[in-house]
């Protein structure tokens, strides 16, 4: 009866001390979670500011590039008014200059939009990126809770393990 005892006492402890190891582990990487998913919104959220910043610099560097594109084109019109020509020739160059310079306003225009759309795309793509992180780190700890082995299993395991040293003893009788 004593040998019986002794081998339901041990496999208790050894499943209570793997249940609690199991429950650290579970535990740290629940830690490790939450330090790496903070680690991922500072970064997203560094990113996305940078993006920001990008954006906005590229915007004033197309808008004064266009800024200064006008003023080329009236510098241009006017020069060729200021020439004294008159006729067919002069109002074709001056339509001519005005051509250019809508042309040139409106590829600044589309250039700006493109560089909008690329924005929303960057930034959807740091938040892509960041929700693959959290779901990685939250399926680490999913998994590592889910290696706690239940205080009903560790008995079980227990009492089998009872079961198993009655039936290896010799019997008497």
């Amino acid at each position: 009866m004593c040998a019986i005892a002794a081998s339901v006492g041990l496999s208790l402890f050894q499943g209570l001390a793997m249940r609690s190891a199991a429950s650290q582990a579970a535990a740290d990487t629940f830690e490790i979670e939450k330090q790496g998913v903070k680690s991922a919104e500072d970064s997203k959220r560094n990113k996305q500011l940078a993006l920001s910043e990008g954006k906005q610099e590229k915007t004033v560097a197309a808008r004064q590039d266009r800024f200064a594109k006008t003023i080329d084109t009236l510098r241009a019109t006017k020069a060729l008014l200021a020439s004294g020509q008159v006729g067919n020739t002069t109002n074709l160059l001056v339509m001519d200059q005005a051509r250019q310079g809508a042309n040139y306003n409106e590829k600044i225009r589309q250039s700006i939009d493109s560089m909008n759309r690329q924005y929303l795309f960057d930034v959807k793509g740091t938040e892509a990126e960041y929700q693959g992180i959290r779901n990685r780190y939250r399926s680490n700890t999913i998994n590592a809770y889910n290696q706690i082995p239940s205080l009903g299993s560790v008995l079980l395991n227990a009492a089998a393990s009872g079961l198993s040293t009655y039936a290896s003893l010799p019997s008497t009788g």
